[in-house]
């Protein structure tokens, strides 16, 4: 049985002041269950948000990383300095990142290498955009972006991965696809998952949804069987409504 996993995406949000007094606000408002909970917030802030949630149920993740320890890469963040941070996870690939920063689907594999040789977890997106989806692409998009981006995994580390399909067009858009939608997509993504690492691997993966999640979506989407999460943009930046989804099961 895969434990939930709800992930917050801060994106280019709050400062370190503003992220302490967020995670104040939240973490009296988590209950407990029996499910993982994260927020990736900026660089900037995450040793404050790391030092705020230690001893706490609230996991913390990175953005985006550089596949390199070190070295002479200005700008760039190593896995090694993430890990020695206290960081959890990291998200990469995200659909941003690809739009304006020209991440492809080789440097998201080397990056995912990089997060697992330190003990990371990779949280890898994938999705279609709004032109791919009305082509009839879909499926096809994804099964690329899996394929390439997880290429030369070995199924022990694959099984270590959680994966986020955001389709493009539903980012902060306010546009969410139907549970149903959802569910197809994710239940394809975990068909080829299976059929590169085998059926054991691929059902010990974490599938999230991505795009527009709000409070008043999660339970549908979480009553679908390939869905085990969220990974929330927008919503994971105000408290309430964050600690909302995280306890979906309570509500």
């Amino acid at each position: 049985m895969r434990r939930p996993f709800i992930a917050g995406n801060w994106k280019m949000y709050k400062t370190p002041a503003e992220a302490k007094t967020l995670i104040s606000q939240l973490l009296p408002l988590l209950k407990k269950a029996d499910i993982d909970v994260a927020v990736c917030p900026p660089f900037t802030s995450l040793e404050t948000v790391l030092k705020l949630t230690a001893d706490t149920v609230l996991r913390v993740g990175a953005q985006d990383v550089f596949w390199e320890e070190e070295g002479a890469y200005t700008g760039e963040i190593s896995p090694v300095m993430l890990f020695d941070m206290g960081c959890t996870y990291c998200i990469v690939g995200h659909s941003e990142r690809r739009q304006y920063f020209g991440e492809t689907d080789t440097s998201v594999n080397k990056k995912v290498k990089a997060l697992l040789k330190q003990k990371l977890i990779p949280i890898v997106c994938v999705g279609e955009t709004l032109a791919q989806r009305e082509e009839g692409i879909t499926k096809e998009v994804c099964r690329l972006q899996i394929e390439q981006g997880l290429a030369g995994l070995k199924p022990e580390e694959a099984a270590r991965l959680v994966i986020a399909y955001e389709p493009v067009w539903a980012i902060g858009t306010g546009k969410t696809a139907s549970a149903g939608d959802a569910q197809e997509v994710i239940g394809y993504i975990r068909e080829v998952l299976a059929a590169r690492f085998g059926k054991e691997s691929a059902g010990q993966i974490r599938i999230l949804y991505g795009g527009s999640v709000k409070p008043d979506n999660i339970q549908e989407l979480m009553a679908e069987p390939d869905i085990d999460g969220a990974l929330v943009g927008g919503a994971s930046l105000k408290a309430k409504d964050f600690a909302e989804i995280v306890n979906y099961k309570n509500s």
